[in-house]
């Protein structure tokens, strides 16, 4: 969707230098830039390379502000500002309305400028806010809200309670408000049955969650995802779990029942993460590592690495030890 740098600059917040009425249709990294793509340079040591790249405009630190060669959209967060020109320039349009082949009950209520793709499934009671798409093959059970502008791409099942907030994204794939694994022995046959799975799942504004990500609904109370947070692909979430605001939690990591994860957390691939473990504001977890139950993390801006995980320097510490004891004769 091409927009004029005019248009850029009013939406972004950016301030232009240059002719505002050049027209861009993308972005680009600085090495595949076309004539109508937009870059972005946050160190000044390569903003020559990007004035004599191929793209149309730069988006820059105050650092290029006398710059001349191209027209220029000036930032304090250059990436940043970059980001949200991607969102911009790629919007993909919409075939509004509900699809033939979709089957909606009666029931629902949907409010303007909503897609349905084909062969969606939406329940009893469901509820879904303005300028919403849902992708191909969907299914939203009995009661669900879902807020304005959100995004569920195709196969996502949504279980039936579970409540979405404004412009929450849900890739392929995923499936949220799932039964929980919690199970109840028979001390006499020594069989299990499930403990009741009957509380909701709540995911606050700006959420996203990757491809094949699964959130499992509270066992008797709610598990909450709040604002902000950004979950990557091939996620679980147990059930009861409590995630903060603005938490980051990369692939192939796992949360147990009941774990409380506060905000600005950041969770590297493949943590895994016992029952009950609370992590505290802006604690950093590295990829791999093991936290054992009821175990707390505390630490703003502190990496905690290994299993059980400890301070990434008692950890290296660690390692270098074994290391010269290995040498030893």
């Amino acid at each position: 969707m091409k927009r004029t740098l005019q248009h850029l600059a009013e939406h972004l917040g950016a301030r232009l230098v240059g002719d505002g009425t050049v027209s861009v249709a993308g972005v680009a990294s600085l090495q595949s830039a076309n004539p109508e793509a937009v870059i972005f340079v946050e160190d000044p040591r390569h903003l020559d390379s990007a004035l004599n790249s191929r793209a149309a405009a730069v988006i820059a630190g105050e650092f290029a502000t006398s710059a001349t060669g191209k027209p220029l959209l000036i930032s304090a967060q250059p990436r940043l500002t970059f980001a949200r020109a991607a969102r911009l320039l790629h919007m993909r349009p919409q075939d509004l309305g509900i699809h033939p082949s979709a089957v909606v009950a009666v029931t629902a209520h949907f409010g303007h400028n909503i897609t349905v793709s084909p062969r969606t499934v939406i329940g009893d009671h469901v509820r879904i806010g303005d300028d919403s798409l849902i992708g191909a093959a969907c299914v939203i059970g009995d009661g669900v809200q879902i807020g304005t502008q959100c995004r569920i791409d195709a196969h996502v099942t949504i279980y039936a309670g579970t409540k979405l907030g404004d412009r929450v994204v849900v890739q392929a794939g995923a499936v949220l408000g799932s039964e929980g694994f919690g199970y109840v022995r028979d001390t006499t046959t020594g069989r299990y049955e499930q403990f009741p799975q009957v509380g909701r799942l709540v995911i606050e504004d700006d959420v996203e969650i990757g491809a094949n990500a699964t959130v499992d609904r509270g066992a008797l109370d709610e598990t909450r995802i709040r604002r902000g947070t950004k979950i990557d692909n091939l996620v679980h979430v147990g059930h009861n779990v409590q995630i903060g605001q603005d938490v980051v939690i990369a692939a192939q990591t796992g949360l147990s029942g009941s774990a409380v994860i506060e905000d600005n957390v950041i969770i590297g691939g493949q943590v895994g993460i016992a029952d009950h473990v609370r992590i505290e504001a802006g604690a950093i977890m590295g990829a791999q590592s093991g936290i054992p139950s009821k175990k707390v993390i505390r630490g703003k801006g502190v990496v905690f690495w290994g299993t059980p995980a400890r301070p990434i320097r008692e950890y290296l510490k660690e390692l270098a030890f074994l290391a010269r004891a290995a040498k030893k004769p």
